[in-house]
């Protein structure tokens, strides 16, 4: 008889202590949902993630905070996505109120994202002419392209640009350049995006009211300076094109959270079909 009472015992308090870690576990699931209810969701997550860390085997609250995860998730994601589309909407009235100063060109035939220049800069007004042209594509990404025209190639690759004070930026071998003769007029092009530039373009931005001398490096080193009008189209062209980036960055923000939701979507599809197979069961 006694060793039939010793296992009743045992039983009975192996099931207490089970009732007593859920009762535990329930208790932060508790303080799960109030955070969740307020809208803290980081709160939220970190209570459901405790259960699972204290209270392995309270399993019964652990199924019914992963099921209140899966709401938490969404709920973050679409307060991510209110933002986001608060701030895209910003950005946007940002890029209307000065789009109308920039030239778009753009060939319908062959281009699918056109480029924005300074009106200074388009290429009909600067033949015949070396100079530092700016560009931003419709994507938000920059770049600068170094243009000679002489009477004898200098094979350049790489510009640096000087301040009054000495100080200054070179870029790095130009990974697109390239070279041509109209009607013996020596005519060399080497392109260099922003954030592969030698921080070039940036140290134009911060002195854009200053005198910039020029460097061509090449075979030979031809010498230039800025005018006012090429140094405000550097700085214009990259504030518009902080402007078109953040908006393209915040776009990826939005596809991540919307997929994001659809998954936790599917979860949800999921955990409420097989519920459905175990009560038909």
């Amino acid at each position: 008889m006694k060793k039939p009472i010793i296992f009743f015992c045992g039983t009975l308090a192996l099931a207490a202590c089970g009732n007593g870690l859920e009762k535990k576990a329930n208790e932060k699931l508790m303080v799960a949902k109030a955070a969740y209810e307020r809208g803290d969701y980081a709160e939220a997550k970190l209570q459901i993630d405790s259960i699972k860390i204290l209270y392995p085997k309270a399993f019964e609250t652990r199924k019914a905070g992963q099921a209140l995860m899966l709401d938490v998730e969404t709920k973050a994601q679409q307060k991510t996505l209110a933002y986001l589309d608060s701030a895209f909407q910003a950005k946007t009235e940002e890029f209307n109120a000065i789009k109308d100063q920039f030239k778009l060109e753009k060939d319908a035939e062959y281009q699918q994202v056109g480029n924005y220049l300074w009106p200074t800069q388009t290429i009909e007004k600067n033949m015949h002419r070396s100079y530092l042209r700016f560009q931003v594509n419709e994507q938000g990404m920059m770049s600068m392209t170094s243009i000679y025209c002489g009477a004898g190639n200098i094979h350049h690759t790489r510009v640096k640009v000087i301040a009054p004070d000495g100080s200054f930026a070179e870029t790095p071998n130009s990974k697109d350049s390239y070279e041509t003769t109209d009607m013996n007029e020596k005519i060399e092009k080497a392109d260099y995006k922003l954030g592969e530039d030698g921080n070039v373009i940036e140290f134009l931005n911060l002195n854009k009211d200053k005198n910039i001398r020029v460097e061509y490096i090449g075979d030979r080193t031809y010498k230039t300076t800025m005018s006012p009008a090429d140094r405000q189209a550097a700085a214009n062209i990259y504030g518009l094109a902080q402007i078109l980036s953040t908006m393209e960055q915040i776009k990826k923000e939005q596809e991540k959270a919307n997929l994001k939701i659809g998954f936790i979507n599917k979860k949800k599809e999921r955990s409420t079909t097989e519920d459905a197979k175990v009560l038909e069961f």
